[in-house]
């Protein structure tokens, strides 16, 4: 006896059209790339929030050692780099957000 299942076909073309509708939305944000010229040369917006991030968060480093209260920003493993990451995302929000 032979089985047949006859809409196996049509759910995958069903499935592959979705896949291509939702893949095409996605990339759609793709179309212009966010970057800043440089002497000449083009870099990521988001190397430049990085590089905001990580300098702001040194000059927060400075200012709580100045104060003497290390303390409240323990465990330093964690607070740092979740000032970096905060630190960088505002400075995106804030200056490149078009």
């Amino acid at each position: 006896m032979k089985r047949h299942v006859p809409f196996a076909k049509d759910s995958h073309a069903k499935r592959a059209r979705g896949t291509a509708a939702i893949a095409a939305v996605l990339v759609s944000g793709c179309a212009n790339s966010p970057s800043l010229s440089v002497l000449g040369a083009y870099f990521p917006d988001w190397l430049f929030c990085l590089v905001a991030g990580v300098v702001l968060t040194v000059v927060v480093h400075l200012i709580v050692k100045r104060m003497r209260a290390e303390l409240v920003l323990w465990p330093a493993a964690v607070v740092y780099p979740t000032l970096v990451t905060f630190l960088s995302l505002a400075v995106w929000l804030m200056l490149f957000q078009h």
